[in-house]
């Protein structure tokens, strides 16, 4: 029990830290992180619908995948067998 709670921590952390990513990578009213290291050519880039769409769409389900890591773990530490 204790290596599968290890192996939800662990993917928890990953998956947190690829959506900090993702949501620092959207563009906002003052531009995300894109604009900070690739200037003129990430503004073109993701100024197209289709990879704005796809990020959001990506974005939610790590999200999601996310939360249910987070209920999963709570499961796990909560009726977990010692």
């Amino acid at each position: 029990m204790h290596a599968l709670i290890l192996t939800v921590q662990v993917l928890l952390l990953i998956l947190s830290l690829l959506l900090i990513l993702l949501v620092l990578m959207h563009k906002g009213k003052g531009g995300g992180i894109s604009d900070m290291f690739g200037g003129g050519m990430s503004a073109s880039a993701a100024s197209s619908g289709v990879a704005a769409r796809n990020l959001n769409r990506i974005t939610i389900a790590t999200a999601g995948i996310w939360v249910s890591l987070i209920i999963l773990l709570a499961l796990l530490m909560k009726f977990g067998v010692n």
